[in-house]
């Protein structure tokens, strides 16, 4: 747009006469683009450039200030300020005096409206320029300021003016300080609190208050104490406004001024201290008494004119000031709420050091002086909301923001010490705790403990001694609070767990035993608290089962049903209550423990319950009964229905139909009892009362809360059909009644009757008129039929609106009736299954709690009514609704209105977010009536009743079809048209929003014309709350509406944009409703969402759209200089989103900056938002981002993470960015990761003397509590430095966190290592050894056991990776050596006291690995290492119950097994090592004896485990608790057991299997199940011979087969990558020895070729290779093997069809393999690779062995398949390059073991196949030739195939048979091709030399022969290379000849072959043939002397001569060899050896 107005020199110039003639709409539009071009302008200059643009710039924006039309909007003001700031900021002041003058002037003239417009603006930009340039115009301050306040008098009707003038102030005197005119300033501090206490504009008071703040600040004029008192005033008055931003500010001005007043000098603590000789008098003394006492300040610089005696306070007063405000019983919830506000901004202002050291003096006063005050005791809601402040102070803002971990361990200390075991005193100087004090120290104790986790274990002792002395404190808030706090603590420590619960049970057994006696209230109050502590602590049990107790268990069941049998023998009925209420408690406890330990106990679980809830007496016996009595039966029935709701919770798996009746009908007997309880159920009479406190009506509650809660419970499991018929009836009751409530209190009736009620959310009775608990705000919490396994919380809606900082969640305290507390139900203790839901804490009371499980069942049970019930329901509900009572009691029609609204919400919900749902409302009078309700709901006045009527309305629309959604909208519509009341017309329009949502797809885009033309025109209402809502509309319709809403995009920016500019959707506007308006509900902030919206419709469409892009652009980035942070979290997340659709077009490095300075930001949802845009950058490209950014991220990225060290965000972005640069960075991340181990962190000590007023104001500001210092490497943390603050490493979750980044990095550079050829990579990796083992040395002798455990991964990993390397500097020493006593010495702390089962089983592996990898391969020299194996083992080998591991004792039963599973484990590991590297041998050897029968007995029990029917099908209905303490509770721990089983049970099964390879003593020994003392029976032969397998075979054999079945579910033994391990190990047990013939049985041997057929057809090839051994070996060990001459029987024929059987899997591994072998051509599974060759070689060789195991009958046909197998190989191409040559050996085997066994008839029969075979391959050699060099590798592989045919055996062919000349002639014929000559040359003297000779042999001999002579005396092609090398086989092959002839064949070969030589030789006339030939000759002599001079004889003279000639050529040939080889040897130094 900067092209409509450039101008001369490219300088941007604002045409004034343009801007007039564009219409009015778009004018705004064009100057808020000209003044962002300007502002880019100026931000792009340097220093010397804004120096020589001023004028220019100047000029232009005052143009901008004096236009009249339009006007300056909010936005110009702002950026016009800006950019004066930043001309002023960035280069020099020459125009800064005239600059302000002008501003002066504008402001001092003017008259009229837009006159008036001006000024604002001129005022605004004026404390711009004063904020950024001030210090060089303070002569010009005094007059700014006057003209301010002038205009100030004149701006009475202007809101947004008058806050102006008081924020330019502000900066004025933030400027100027003292330097400013006493007069005026005292003048300024006048109006400041006249305005901040009597303007009706909270935008007004808001700017009075931040004025006098930054007055009292800046200026030495207002330390006094009674300008304090003065502040204070104003405060009070402030504090009750209906404004929360008020209230903020408020609370901020307060801060400031106690923190001004904050000193730490001694003399003013001397004074503070009590005088012993005064003691009374001090104690009344007030605060303001002290101050002649104080010290007088240092007065400020500057030009004073008077002294002003400063008002200083120590820590204790500026708490008492507050707290003296807060307990003030005549102010309201605001201002409390106000003064909460005010601590939080003190505690945070305040340096994190002050608050650590004065911990225990915050904590006291908030348990003393507020909770405990008696103003607020008196009053529960009061007591509650002052509990939840606390909470959030002391939890929240103090424990997890302020302190560090130290901090938080010596919180720890001093609470426990000095809070907690104050409890019971001990005498009369210590005064006892309240039980207030107590509850909240106890929950503080909690929320510490769960932020410090594991490292909670070093105050373990301490804590465990507090809480169990606690939990026996008569309240029972106390009691409830101490048991979740031993929940907390017992998570993290859960070494605690056995011996709390074991102190906890005696405690309740001593207690009740006592009872007997003398009893007292207090004794039964601890029964109860002891009871509450066990059940919670008992609830952890399955969360950690290494530490629990079966033993502990049952005593605890025993106790409990021992407690109910004998409960009716007690005649007191408060004892019997009590000990009835323990008994129930304890088995709700026992639930938690899930189906395993249930379901063994059911049937006599359900008898109990039936005993206790019986159905009612008649009414009469109901009347006679006391008060007392009935309270008693109800508090039984309440306490057996606790146990039930925690069954259905934890046991859904029993929830049978059967049990679901029983259950049911228990439910509706308690019902019919509370229906018979008088009307009266209250008395004065406390001998009347079962509990003091406690009435019937309060029991009638609690009973009709647990009953409806079982219901939900109940229909949630799919049992509905069960339940009464009038349920419904009777829930609806609960909550729309408007008779059937409880009456809220006195004074509520009153006001509600005085007709006085204003809003139910702020009545602060804890029952607001019978309200549900639901609706927080804008937010609705999750319904029953929501609640997840992991607690509730996954179907709340949360409104973005809502903010979760501290001081916001104490502002929407006020909008709360009704607040929970966690003694509202115990039964949470356990039912949660986790302690980190803190919505469970917050229970609402039983009156509330009746009302939110009326509605959670109506929710499931209308749905699955008749359509006439519903109808008839929905009628009645609108009756209730309409009745004429609710008009004189508007507060219980609020609650009716709010109940009935979430209760229709909540079953649309139901029925449209599960499809499961039975039933459906589809009904068209249904969905009428409904709509109705809610109609009237969306128009409602309550914002929080229109939020759940509109998020209803959607989801009945998306219910109700197309029509019905038609008239919805149609009636929404007329309502906006015809309903001019604002809150009418906001909730239509969101309504609107919503049902475009919620009915989606092409239904909704009919209908998105029309919502989206009335959103718009409400958009453009001026009314705050209707254009606010309507744009809350317009952005829900633009998310779903998605890419249909593409053609509107334009439209809706252009009006965004327009009326973000304009003056009416801002909170500076005249009108004073309007602005308190819109500063509740800030535009911009719906603004900037739809603009996000907007941004997600376009996509990467945004990179096309310019004009369109850089509107979003500027209005995104002027939204981030917003002042409220929702608005910039939002500005960020649409940059986001930019930068993901348009990346190229969005500043990167400004972008990058900004997400790395929000990453700072104290508000969490800031840095979520700025976590989530780093994610999305560094998930492409992490390096980039950091290479850009500068070092300073990755250092708040960490720093980040320290701050919330479980945030997955921060997580994902570091294992991202690992992922990628894992590898290429290898060595920076080891120095990262060290850094991050060793960082220090600072917390600032805090100066001696009272901060200045710069020091104060920087607390403002965000700041670190630490200061990370990057170059600690190495270094502790320094202590006691003086002048220097406490230091501290990471928290301790970072520094695991860390350490798994280690291993991750570990874990990418293995295989990266083997990757690499260069060797970089495993240099790199070498290179940084040393530091990861010093890293993880560190780690595994740290505090915290998970960093112990990671430290001891690392070690592992590191053994694996680097265990085999050698030393790069000496390779004859292992890499890891020199680092064994590191090594050592990290194991050595796993074995300590204070170690783990889990640090104990993780050392024990790493000793193995250690040992096994080699690296001290001498036993002497293995040391400690070795040791610690050995002593583990000697240990676990003793029957002993209390084993031990080093000083590690007291382990559980199940934590002995894991620690025993991982010695075995290790000690398996270093067996199957031992068969490799021999030196394990002398190591393992020795233990031998020890270890088989413990393997063997661990793989008995796992199988049992795994294996064995469920127990609970044995044991009979009600089974005896005094039985087999295992056998009954096996499956209570076989989940936990078998994991560890699981992890162990291969490498066992791998070692016993190579011991019974190598044939040990002691493993047959344990197989049989023999003591190993004993001597053997049986010597090898003889165990060959067993036919019964030995002990533990199907032990063994069921492991593995079930290994190898089952993988489904993630369930299996064995996973996919370890089937090859499971099947070798198979193999080797299924040795003879092993087995003997059981694998043979029918059932076995089907069930096992069955499984090994699947894997042959799934798995690879190795698993393949394995198969076929497999195969080979049952085979060979067949029982007809041992027996061959059976007798045709049937059992023979088994036995063959068990041989086809496995033949076939050998076959069937072939098939996969070869195209071409079975029926029909198939592709190939696998490449023809060299694992697949070798597979096929294995295979046939298998099957050549596997044939001759058959019959005789049947091997002749087993004989025809091979050959097929083999001929198909002859004439399959792809096998000829490598299959066939490593077939033929395996094809001549098996040829000479065919011919061997021919006889009879057989012998036809196999010389039929022979020949076949030989005439197949033949075939295949003639079709080779034909192809020419294509079939070279053909007719190779058959020539060579059909010689061994002929020469394989015994050559059975007839000496006629016309194929033996074929093969004759084709072999000659090979002898002429280049490629073949030299195979057909071999093959020639094969077939020659072949013996015995048949007549065939015989035959190819007579036609070879003379052919062969023929072709060597030849001269064709002579010379050629391959013609020599097979002239020279033939030559050769003459010569081997002779030796076979006989007689006087010898003298006529020789006769033939030397003139055949002697022709080779003079054809070619060469050294080489000559030296040959010679051999040739002297072999011929060799052979028969006479006949070779016989044959020299009867040669011709020339013969002889060349004959000598070549003999004398051939003898020097040798010689000259000989000497040539001398004389070219390199001269050589011998070397003396002998020193």
């Amino acid at each position: 747009m900067s092209s409509e107005y450039e101008s001369a020199g490219g300088l941007i110039m604002l045409d004034v006469a343009k801007v007039q003639s564009i219409a009015e709409d778009q004018q705004q539009i064009y100057i808020l683009s000209f003044l962002r071009d300007l502002e880019k302008l100026v931000n792009n200059l340097d220093e010397d450039g804004c120096s020589s643009h001023q004028l220019y710039v100047q000029k232009e924006l005052l143009k901008v200030l004096k236009l009249t039309n339009p006007p300056p909007s909010k936005v110009t003001r702002n950026l016009i300020g800006r950019i004066f700031a930043q001309i002023f900021t960035k280069g020099d002041r020459k125009l800064l005096f005239d600059t302000i003058n002008e501003l002066t002037n504008i402001i001092n003239v003017g008259k009229s409206e837009k006159d008036l417009r001006g000024r604002h603006a001129a005022v605004h930009v004026l404390g711009a320029v004063y904020e950024a340039a001030g210090d060089s115009a303070m002569q010009l301050g005094t007059l700014s300021a006057t003209s301010l306040m002038k205009l100030l008098k004149l701006s009475g009707n202007h809101t947004g003016l008058r806050a102006a003038i008081f924020r330019s102030l502000g900066k004025i005197y933030g400027m100027l300080g003292s330097s400013g005119d006493e007069n005026v300033i005292k003048d300024a501090w006048k109006q400041a609190r006249s305005y901040a206490t009597s303007d009706k504009a909270g935008l007004v008071q808001v700017a009075a208050l931040q004025c006098l703040e930054i007055l009292a600040k800046s200026t030495p004029y207002f330390l006094a104490q009674s300008d304090f008192e003065k502040v204070l005033n104003v405060v009070l008055k402030t504090l009750d406004s209906p404004i929360g931003v008020v209230r903020k500010a408020a609370a901020s001005c307060f801060a400031s001024a106690l923190v001004l007043a904050y000193s730490t000098d001694p003399a003013l603590i001397a004074a503070k201290l009590p005088k012993r000789s005064n003691t009374k008098k001090n104690k009344t003394k007030s605060v303001a008494d002290l101050e002649d006492d104080i010290p007088e300040r240092p007065s400020s610089p500057g030009p004073v004119a008077k002294k002003s005696t400063a008002h200083l306070m120590t820590f204790d007063d500026i708490l008492k000031q507050l707290s003296i405000i807060y307990t003030k019983s005549s102010i309201s919830q605001r201002v409390r709420a106000g003064i909460m506000l005010t601590y939080e901004e003190l505690l945070t202002r305040l340096d994190p050091t002050t608050i650590e050291e004065n911990y225990l003096i915050i904590a006291n006063h908030f348990f003393n002086d507020l909770l405990s005050h008696q103003n607020i005791t008196s009053n529960r809601f009061r007591l509650l909301s002052t509990r939840k402040y606390i909470k959030i102070l002391l939890e929240d803002v103090i424990g997890a923001r302020l302190l560090g971990e130290t901090g938080q361990l010596n919180a720890i200390k001093k609470l426990v010490d000095d809070v907690i075991k104050k409890y019971p005193s001990g005498g009369k100087e210590t005064a006892e705790p309240t039980k207030y004090t107590l509850t909240a120290a106890l929950h503080a104790l909690a929320s510490l403990i769960k932020a410090l986790g594991s490292m909670t274990t070093t105050h373990q002792d301490l804590i465990r001694d507090g809480l169990l002395q606690v939990v026996q404190h008569p309240s029972y808030g106390v009691q409830v609070a101490a048991s979740y706090c031993l929940k907390v603590f017992v998570l993290a420590c859960p070494s605690q767990l056995l011996s709390i619960l074991t102190i906890l049970m005696n405690n309740v057994n001593r207690e009740l035993n006592q009872l007997a006696g003398k009893r007292t209230t207090e004794m039964l109050r601890r029964c109860i608290g002891f009871a509450n502590g066990l059940a919670a602590t008992l609830s952890t049990a399955p969360l950690q089962p290494l530490y629990a107790s079966v033993d502990v268990t049952s005593r605890i069941l025993t106790l409990a049903t021992s407690l109910l049998k004998s409960s009716g023998d007690l005649s007191d009925l408060r004892v019997s209550s009590t000990q009835i209420q323990v008994a129930w408690i304890l088995l709700g406890g026992l639930m938690s423990l899930g189906p395993n330990f249930v379901k063994i106990h059911l049937s006599q679980l359900l008898l109990l319950w039936k005993g206790a809830l019986p159905k009612p007496l008649a009414k009469d016996s109901v009347v006679e009964r006391g008060l007392l009595e009935l309270s008693f039966l109800a508090h039984v029935r309440e306490c057996a229905l606790g146990s039930i709701l925690a069954f259905l919770e934890f046991n859904s798996k029993l929830v049978t139909m059967d049990v679901s009746k029983r259950i049911a009908s228990m439910l509706q007997n308690s019902a019919l009892f509370l229906n018979t309880l008088p009307s009266k159920k209250t008395t004065d009479d406390v001998t009347q009362r079962l509990s003091p406190s406690l009435q019937l009506v309060d029991y009638d509650l609690m009973v009709r809360r647990r009953v409806l809660q079982c219901y939900v419970k109940l229909v949630k499991l799919n049992h509905g059909a069960n339940l009464e018929a009038n349920l419904l009836t009777q829930a609806v009751s609960f909550f729309a009644d408007p008779e059937k409530y409880t009456p809220s209190s006195l004074s509520t009736a009153i006001a509600s009757s005085a007709g006085a009620f204003e809003s139910l959310w702020e009545i602060g009775d804890g029952y607001g008129y019978g309200v549900c608990d639901f609706v927080r705000c804008y937010d609705i919490t999750s319904f029953g039929f929501e609640s997840s396994e992991q607690g509730g919380g996954r179907g709340d809606i949360i409104h973005w609106l809502t903010k979760h900082e501290p001081a916001d969640e104490i502002e929407q305290t006020l909008n709360t009736p009704v607040i929970g507390a966690l003694e509202h139900d115990s039964v949470t203790l356990y039912l949660m299954e986790t302690s980190e839901n803190a919505q469970d804490l917050r229970q609402a009371p039983p009156a509330t709690a009746v009302v939110n499980s009326a509605i959670d069942l109506f929710t499931v049970l209308l749905p699955m009514q008749q359509p006439k019930v519903q109808e008839s329901i929905l009628e009645q509900i609108a009756t209730f609704l309409a009745s004429n009572t609710l008009q004189r009691n508007p507060g219980r029609k609020a609650a009716m209105t709010v109940n009935i609204a979430v209760a229709l919400f909540g079953t649309l919900k139901n029925v449209t977010s599960s499809p499961s749902t039975a039933g459906n409302l589809t009904t068209p009078s249904v969905l009428k009536i409904i709509q109705e309700i809610l109609q009237s709901f969306v128009v409602h006045p309550d914002p929080y009743v229109r939020n759940v009527a509109y998020e209803a309305i959607g989801r009945l629309c998306s219910i109700g079809g197309n029509a019905f959604t038609g008239s919805v909208i149609n009636t929404l519509i007329d309502t906006i048209v015809n309903n001019r009341d604002p809150n009418a017309r906001a909730g239509c329009a969101v309504a609107l929003g919503c049902i475009h949502r919620d009915v989606g797809g092409m239904a909704a885009t009919s209908h998105l014309k029309t919502i989206l033309g009335i959103v718009m025109s409400l958009c453009s209402d001026p009314h705050p709350t209707v254009h606010f809502w309507a744009f809350e509309g317009l952005q829900k319709t633009i998310d779903s509406a998605g890419l249909t809403f593409s053609g509107y995009v334009t439209h809706v920016l252009g009006m965004l944009a327009q009326l973000y500019g304009g003056e009416t959707h801002d909170d500076e506007i005249a009108g004073s409703q309007s602005s308190n308006l819109e500063l509740e509900l800030a535009t911009t902030n719906v603004i900037v969402r739809s603009i996000d919206s907007l941004v997600s419709v376009m996509g990467p469409d945004l990179q096309e759209m310019t004009k369109t892009r850089e509107l979003i652009l500027t209005l995104t980035n002027l939204c981030l200089l917003e002042p409220d942070y929702t608005i910039v979290r939002d500005s960020i997340r649409c940059l986001e989103h930019i930068s993901m659709f348009a990346g190229g077009f969005v500043d990167w490095n400004d972008y990058i900056g900004l997400i790395q300075k929000t990453l700072q930001s104290s508000h969490w949802e800031l840095r979520d938002t700025a976590i989530n845009g780093l994610y999305q950058q560094m998930r492409g490209d992490a390096a980039r981002v950091l290479k850009h950014s500068g070092p300073s991220l990755e250092d708040d990225i960490w720093l980040a993470l320290n701050t919330s060290p479980n945030h997955e965000g921060l997580r994902n972005i570091i294992n991202n960015w690992l992922s990628q640069t894992a590898v290429s960075e290898f060595s920076k991340w080891v120095e990262r990761i060290q850094t991050i181990m060793t960082k220090s962190i600072e917390r600032k000590r805090p100066e001696a003397s009272k901060p200045t007023a710069a020091a104060v104001a920087a607390g403002d500001d965000e700041e670190a509590s630490f200061a990370a210092s990057t170059d600690t490497k190495g270094d502790k943390p320094a202590e006691g430095a003086a002048g220097a603050g406490k230091q501290e490493l990471l928290k301790w979750q970072v520094r695991t966190f860390a350490m798994t980044c280690l291993g991750e990095l570990l874990d990418a550079i293995g295989p990266a290592m083997k990757d690499d050829p260069s060797g970089q990579i495993e240099e790199k990796a070498i290179g940084k050894i040393s530091d990861v083992i010093r890293m993880a040395f560190s780690a595994s002798t740290a505090s915290v056991v998970e960093l112990r455990l990671r430290g001891l991964r690392i070690v592992d990993q590191v053994l694996k990776l680097f265990g085999q390397m050698p030393d790069p500097d000496f390779p004859e020493a292992p890499l890891l050596e020199q680092y064994q006593a590191q090594i050592g010495s990290a194991l050595t702390p796993a074995f300590a006291a204070d170690s783990s089962p889990e640090l104990a089983a993780a050392a024990v592996n790493v000793c193995a690995a250690f040992i096994s990898t080699g690296i001290v391969q001498d036993v002497e020299r293995m040391g400690r290492i070795l040791k610690l194996l050995v002593s583990a083992l000697q240990s676990f080998a003793s029957d002993s119950e209390t084993s031990s591991i080093g000083e590690l004792r007291g382990l559980s039963s199940n934590a002995q097994v894991m620690v025993k599973m991982a010695v075995l484990a290790g000690w398996a590991e270093l067996q199957v090592a031992s068969v490799e590297q021999k030196y394990l041998e002398s190591a393992v050897k020795p233990q031998i004896r020890v270890l088989a029968p413990l393997w063997l007995n661990s793989l008995r029990d796992f199988a049992q485990l795994r294996f064995e029917p469920d127990v609970a099908s044995t044991v009979g209905p009600s089974p005896s608790l005094g039985g087999s303490m295992d056998s009954i509770y096996s499956s209570l721990n076989r989940d936990t057991l078998l994991k560890f089983y699981q992890a162990s049970w291969l490498n066992i099964v791998d070692a016993i299997a190579s011991l019974i390879e190598q044939g040990s003593e002691h493993i047959f020994d344990a197989l049989d199940g023999r003591s190993p003392s004993g001597p053997s029976d049986q010597t090898s032969a003889q165990r060959l011979q067993n036919e019964e397998p030995v002990s533990f075979f199907f032990v063994l054999f069921g492991l593995a087969f079930e290994a190898l079945v089952g993988r489904s579910g993630g369930e299996g033994l064995a996973s996919k990558e370890q089937t090859l391990d499971v099947l070798l190990a198979l193999k080797k047990i299924l040795h003879p020895a092993v087995c003997g013939k059981a694998i043979f049985q029918d059932a076995v041997f089907s069930e096992t070729v069955d499984l090994l057929d699947r894997l042959a057809l799934t798995e690879g090839l190795p698993v393949q290779k394995a198969i076929v051994e497999i195969a080979r070996t049952l085979c060979a060990a067949h029982p007809s093997v041992k027996t061959p001459n059976l007798s045709e029987s049937e059992k023979q024929h088994e036995e063959v069809d068990q041989l086809f059987e496995l033949t076939r899997l050998i076959v069937l591994v072939l098939t996969n393999l070869l195209p071409n072998l079975g029926e029909t051509k198939k592709t190939m599974r696998h490449e023809l690779n060299e694992e697949a060759v070798d597979l096929i070689r294995v295979a046939l060789d298998a099957l050549v062995d596997a044939a001759e195991v058959f019959p005789v009958v049947i091997r002749t046909d087993l004989y025809a398949c091979i050959f097929h197998i083999f001929i198909t190989l002859f004439g399959t191409g792809i096998c000829q390059a490598e299959v066939l040559p490593r077939s033929l050996p395996i094809f001549k085997r098996f040829l000479g073991i065919l011919t061997k066994s021919m006889r009879g008839k057989a012998s036809e029969e196999i010389t039929g196949q022979i020949r076949a075979c030989l005439g197949s391959v033949l075939n295949y050699m003639d079709n080779a030739q034909l192809r020419g060099e294509a079939g070279v590798p053909t007719f190779r592989n058959t020539l060579m195939g059909a010689t061994i045919v002929i020469t394989g055996g015994v050559n059975v062919l007839s000496p006629k048979d016309d194929m033996l000349e074929r093969l004759s002639d084709s072999t000659l014929a090979g002898l002429d091709d280049p490629d073949v000559s030299k195979t057909a040359a071999s093959c020639a003297r094969s077939l020659i030399l072949h013996t015995p000779k048949s007549a065939a042999d015989q035959e190819i001999v007579r036609y070879l022969l003379p052919k062969l002579v023929q072709y060597v005396a030849s001269e064709k092609n002579n010379t050629a290379e391959h013609t020599q090398v097979a002239k020279a086989i033939v030559v050769q092959t003459f010569t081997q000849y002779i030796p076979t002839l006989f007689g006087d064949q010898v003298p006529l070969a020789i006769s033939l072959f030397v003139p055949t030589l002697l022709a080779r030789a003079s054809h070619v006339r060469t050294r080489p043939v000559y030296v040959e030939t010679s051999n040739r000759l002297i072999e011929l002599a060799t052979a028969n002397q006479q006949a070779f001079k016989l044959v020299v004889s009867g040669l011709t003279s020339n013969q002889r001569a060349f004959l000598e000639e070549v003999l004398r050529t051939g003898a020097g040939g040798g010689q000259q060899a000989a000497h040539n080889q001398q004389a070219t040897a390199a001269p050589t130094i011998a070397l003396k050896m002998t020193f």
